[in-house]
C-alpha cells in the first residue's frame, strides 16, 4: 500500500521522516528516488537527524557512499549513485556489505542499480509541486 504525505517546504520535511520511520519501523533500505533538486539529500539529512546522527550530512557524489553514525555508533549509509557510469562501480565499492548488513541504508538514484537493490526496501518518491510544496509517496516492497 502507497501512503502519501505532503511538505508545505523543505523545513517541513523534518516532520515527514519521522511520520515515516515511526511507520516503517524495522525496514533499513530506502531508494529515494526525484529530480534533481527535489529534496533527496534534504530528506535523508532528516532520516539521519531522527536516526541520532550528529555528524553533517551531505550528499557522496563523488564517493559514492558516506557513512555516518549514531549516537549509540550504529552505522548509517548514504549512497548517491547519480554519477556512476557502469554497474562495475557499485560492485567495486561492495554494495552487499552495505544493503545486507542491517544497517540503514539512504540511497539517492536507486534507478541506476534497481538490479541490485534487496528483495525487500522502501520505494520512496520525492516530487515538488508549485510553491515549494514536497509530495512523498512511500511503500514496501518485496519480492517474497
Amino acid at each position: 500500500m502507497t501512503r502519501t504525505l505532503e511538505a508545505a517546504n523543505l523545513s517541513e520535511l523534518n516532520s515527514v521522516a519521522k511520520k515515516i520511520l515511526v511507520d516503517l519501523k524495522g525496514q533499513n533500505i530506502f531508494a529515494i528516488f526525484g529530480k534533481m533538486g527535489a529534496g533527496k539529500t534534504t530528506i535523508i539529512k532528516e532520516f539521519c537527524k531522527e536516526l541520532g546522527v550528529d555528524e553533517v550530512v551531505s550528499s557522496p557524489t563523488f564517493a559514492l557512499v558516506n557513512e555516518y553514525h549514531t549516537m549509540d555508533e550504529h552505522p548509517v549509509y548514504h549512497f548517491d549513485f547519480y554519477r556512476i557510469k557502469k554497474i562495475d562501480e557499485v560492485f567495486d565499492i561492495g554494495y552487499e556489505e552495505y544493503f545486507y548488513s542491517s544497517n540503514m541504508c539512504f540511497i539517492e538514484w536507486p534507478e541506476l542499480i534497481m538490479e541490485l537493490l534487496p528483495e525487500s526496501y522502501v520505494y520512496l518518491t520525492i516530487k515538488e509541486k508549485g510553491s515549494g510544496t514536497r509530495v512523498i509517496e512511500y511503500s514496501v516492497v518485496s519480492g517474497t
